[in-house]
């Protein structure tokens, strides 16, 4: 296989490459020797439960808090109840990953009823900096769900999504519409569109001649000659 060579057709090809062949540490790792060594999302963004993952496309959306009480400005999502949150769940497409920021961790930015609904769609999962509710009902449909945790208070009153399908900032990381994002129990990576066809083959790679290690030192190789023989570790 030459460098330029993709070893994939298609996003389908690659999703199900990834989820057979990868895990985020290993192309984290890539990424590192890439130069790019800040796209983990914030520790704090954990899988609702250990044994769930992630691999799709970013769908970014932006959360901005509000106030429940106060006086309706003249601005055009004041009156709209959860702002453009119904319009950016609608708007998911097969493989994307709803991908929520900008709110304070207050309210939750996610349930069941969004699960359904992104699920029926073909949504790969939503990731959320802040919480999710309704989590029996998220457990049950096996939908995705990356946060910080289960926190039951509504948004109705708290926040609105003020726009989407925009590029936004999590934890200092740029995600941009897109974006490939992975998943799992050690946190959440985005590789940015430009690298992912390096990162990817690069990691594919890696974890191949990682599986030659483990195979070695559990012939009896020691960790030295192992990393001597084959460069990983």
């Amino acid at each position: 296989m030459t460098v330029n060579q993709r070893p994939w057709r298609d996003d389908d090809e690659l999703f199900t490459t990834i989820r057979a062949e990868l895990f985020t540490a290993v192309v984290g790792d890539v990424l590192d020797l890439m130069g790019l060594t800040h796209q983990f999302l914030p520790p704090e963004i954990r899988p609702l439960h250990q044994d769930m993952t992630l691999v799709g496309r970013a769908m970014p959306v932006l959360e901005a808090d509000v106030f429940a009480g106060e006086s309706e400005g003249p601005g055009p999502l004041s009156a709209k109840t959860f702002g453009l949150m119904l319009e950016a769940l609608d708007d998911l497409r097969p493989g994307e990953v709803y991908l929520a920021t900008g709110g304070s961790p207050r309210y939750a930015l996610w349930g069941e009823l969004m699960s359904t609904r992104a699920q029926r769609l073909g949504c790969a999962g939503a990731v959320l900096d802040g919480y999710t509710r309704d989590t029996r009902g998220i457990l049950r449909l096996g939908f995705p769900v990356f946060c910080y945790g289960s926190y039951a208070q509504d948004e109705r009153v708290r926040g609105k999504v003020i726009d989407f399908r925009v590029p936004v900032e999590v934890g200092g990381v740029r995600v941009e519409p897109g974006d490939l994002v992975l998943g799992d129990v050690d946190g959440v990576l985005v590789v940015p569109r430009a690298a992912e066809e390096e990162a990817i083959r690069r990691a594919l790679e890696k974890v191949r001649t990682e599986n030659l290690v483990r195979k070695a030192i559990e012939e009896g190789m020691s960790a030295t000659e192992a990393f001597r023989t084959f460069g990983v570790m």
